[in-house]
């Protein structure tokens, strides 16, 4: 095998680029770089390990309780149809409402 530092770095783009029959952006680059001697960070396999779970500090401190509600159907359709974030709504909705009768804190307060 030959070393990298008398790799044709033209003939080898022409090799791989045929047998992939495209052109391959950035190859070239990278073949002049691995000609040269210039490496990448070789990542440990306790780097690449995949962790279970969202990552730290993505989630809100405060969570909220998955619940099973029935409401009417065109209640349902109302609120779906204000688009994603359909749910939050609702709770601002009922957290508001709950000020407004005193059973919860105000929030603008």
């Amino acid at each position: 095998m030959k070393t990298m530092k008398t790799l044709n770095v033209e003939k080898a783009l022409a090799a791989i680029e045929s047998d992939a029959g495209q052109t391959l952006p950035g190859l070239r680059e990278s073949l002049l770089e691995a000609k040269a001697g210039v490496t990448a960070h070789v990542h440990t396999p306790a780097e690449m390990a995949r962790r279970r779970g969202r990552p730290v500090g993505s989630v809100a401190a405060v969570t909220k309780q998955p619940v099973k509600l029935r409401l009417d159907a065109d209640v349902l359709e109302a609120l779906r149809a204000t688009g994603d974030g359909w749910q939050t709504r609702i709770n601002d909705m009922l957290r508001a409402s709950l000020a407004l009768g005193g059973r919860l804190p105000d929030p603008d307060a």
